[in-house]
């Protein structure tokens, strides 16, 4: 029913008309419209919540992955790129070759991400409200994100690795 004031107020009127229009008649879930609303979307929203909270997780470890990955890989070459700044390789060069690299792994791991996405994609059509399942904008938005985070884990290590001294990196062992 339609009321011009608080649904709430008028819920004991209702009971009492419909119990003296029928006394046997049970009323045991009389509620308002919004917090009918509010229980049947509870459920999405506590999935939708939970998806995107792993999700935050999962990109903040690939993230720290990403950098682990580079700074370690960084840190193994550092012999050869002190070498390749001792023969003239200037830190633009090297900056851009770390970076490449880094990027190459994580543009193959995003192409990936993406196949098993698409591939699972019906998987998650039942939590999806308004948006297809394979939405072309939200994988080229989450493919973007991933480039544009990778891009960055790996700008440390690119950084550090620009910076070598190249005869303190061919005097280490």
């Amino acid at each position: 029913m339609r009321t011009a004031g608080k649904p709430e107020a008028a819920l004991a009127g209702v009971r009492r008309k419909v119990h003296e229009l029928d006394a046997e008649l049970p009323l045991s879930s009389v509620r308002t419209m919004e917090e009918w609303l509010t229980a049947s979307a509870g459920q999405p929203r506590m999935s939708a919540t939970l998806l995107g909270i792993f999700a935050a997780i999962a990109l903040a470890i690939a993230s720290i992955g990403i950098y682990g990955v580079l700074a370690y890989s960084v840190n193994q070459r550092t012999r050869e790129i002190g070498l390749r700044m001792a023969i003239g390789a200037q830190r633009g060069n090297v900056l851009g070759l770390v970076v490449r690299e880094g990027m190459l792994v994580s543009l193959a791991g995003i192409g990936a991400g993406l196949f098993g996405a698409a591939a699972a994609s019906h998987l998650l059509e039942s939590l999806l409200y308004g948006v297809p399942a394979r939405d072309p904008a939200t994988y080229a938005a989450a493919a973007g994100a991933l480039a544009a985070i990778a891009l960055a884990a790996c700008a440390a290590p690119a950084w550090r690795a620009s910076r070598v001294d190249p005869m303190v990196a061919l005097r280490e062992e």
